[in-house]
């Protein structure tokens, strides 16, 4: 991921410099360089996260529900899933024999066993909007996340992260492409680290002296990070230029990624 190159007579070499600061420093590239740019070409919000963080996992072709948590023990052999059922620590609450770790923290968990798609196909869109896609305004209905970004940005209280962040990969079935914002704009597209722009991310070769420069500008950057939460100022800044200022000086986003 990263080459470093240096001159042996120059006396220059990596001593003094340990495994944090070293990927801190590299990260600087990733964090720093061309950030504007990223948050434009990504469409990254940039606005304040919720009280709750939310993974949303979606198997697009997984297990039918009858063989996991709605195993339907009244409904006649054609209908109800093959597996037995068993307790959770929820009482009145059974799911399918093979999910015991699930069950026993049941009382953690929310089974949602009212969503009806009335489309003869897996129908990813409902998942990730809520909404068929009769009808829907021009572009389609946004993405939950999406939405949950445009929510976030009204807020008082903003976090320096973003606040959907997609991971999902690039698939050859249009309909599992999600990222989608519709008519809430780009602002409320998600992050997506592994899409078109990781290349630029990457640090091809560095040499000692350009190593020892970014550890000077991280050390500049704490600094800064300091100086602003004293003064709490980013005046004369605006739009996607902000974000990226507020990203890289705030104490929050460090934390976050904080590597020990």
């Amino acid at each position: 991921m990263i080459t470093v190159f240096g001159d042996h007579k120059s006396g220059n070499f990596c001593d003094g410099i340990n495994r944090r600061n070293f990927l801190q420093i590299g990260g600087l590239a990733m964090g720093g360089i061309g950030l504007p740019q990223l948050l434009q070409a990504e469409s990254d919000s940039g606005a304040g996260s919720s009280n709750k963080s939310i993974i949303m996992i979606y198997m697009p072709g997984g297990p039918p529900h009858q063989d996991m948590f709605e195993i339907k023990t009244d409904a006649p052999s054609e209908v109800r899933g093959e597996f037995r059922p068993i307790s959770t620590k929820v009482p009145g609450v059974q799911i399918c024999e093979h999910l015991p770790k699930i069950a026993s923290i049941a009382d953690k968990c929310v089974f949602i066993r009212s969503v009806v798609g009335a489309k003869d196909r897996h129908y990813s869109y409902q998942c990730m909007t809520g909404r068929h896609n009769d009808n829907s305004p021009a572009g389609g209905w946004p993405e939950i996340g999406s939405v949950i970004s445009e929510l976030d940005s009204r807020s008082e209280h903003k976090a320096h992260t973003p606040t959907y962040i997609n991971l999902s990969p690039k698939m050859k079935h249009t309909p599992y492409n999600f990222g989608h914002s519709s008519f809430l704009g780009v602002s409320c597209k998600p992050f997506r680290p592994n899409g078109d722009c990781l290349s630029d991310m990457t640090l091809e070769e560095i040499t000692l002296n350009r190593l020892g420069e970014r550890k000077n500008l991280l050390q500049k950057f704490d600094k800064l990070r300091r100086d602003i939460d004293s003064f709490g100022s980013v005046a004369g800044m605006d739009g996607l230029n902000q974000q990226a200022f507020e990203i890289l000086s705030s104490t929050k986003l460090a934390e976050a990624l904080d590597m020990e």
